[in-house]
């Protein structure tokens, strides 16, 4: 999952959603510098990768853009269902999910003096150009797609992947709607077990 994700996932506690949100930029032991529930919202972000990684419907998911990705299909599929999630009816009715996204900005300042070094530049345009929204639209995808392909090593062309994402919209919609409800229940879980 992406950043809309995380955050969503993240139900509402602001410690959680900072290590839930930053988690990709701490590597290793770098992890036990932070207090104690971010690490806890670290240790999500990565049971919610591994969960969406081994996942039979994400599986399929990526078979639409391995032929032109190989192993970075995960990564655009990822995006894929952060934009499914934005425009998820059951999830943020038409205004809440700016909203939403407003709230979350506010709240990770907050924690802003614990950003690691990275991900203060990356959350710099994050906020400004309100990627947590514009996941809503194609044209916000788009851009997400060619954000991965600046930080690939091995690829250079982000149309591929708005292609696809067209051409299978109806398909990628039906896998994040099978599922991304045993996510949220999974997540739920792990964020309980915090307490």
């Amino acid at each position: 999952m992406n950043y809309l994700a995380h955050a969503y996932l993240s139900f509402g506690d602001k410690e959680i959603l900072a290590g839930n949100i930053f988690s990709d930029f701490i590597k290793g032991k770098k992890k036990f510098e932070f207090p104690h529930r971010i690490q806890l919202g670290i240790d999500l972000h990565r049971s919610i990768d591994q969960f969406t990684d081994d996942h039979s419907v994400t599986a399929k998911a990526k078979q639409f853009f391995k032929p032109a990705y190989g192993l970075y299909a995960s990564a655009f599929v990822d995006v894929v269902y952060d934009h499914f999630l934005a425009n998820d009816k059951n999830t943020f009715a038409t205004d809440e999910l700016e909203l939403f996204a407003d709230n979350i900005y506010k709240q990770l300042r907050l924690s802003e003096g614990l950003f690691p070094e990275r991900f203060r530049v990356m959350f710099h345009y994050m906020e400004l150009q309100n990627w947590l929204y514009n996941y809503r639209f194609q044209e916000g995808i788009f851009r997400s797609f060619g954000g991965l392909v600046r930080r690939a090593k091995y690829m250079d062309d982000p149309q591929p992947a708005c292609d696809i994402l067209m051409r299978y919209y109806d398909e990628l919609s039906t896998c994040y709607n099978e599922f991304f409800p045993e996510l949220k229940a999974f997540a739920f879980r792990r964020f309980e077990s915090f307490s």
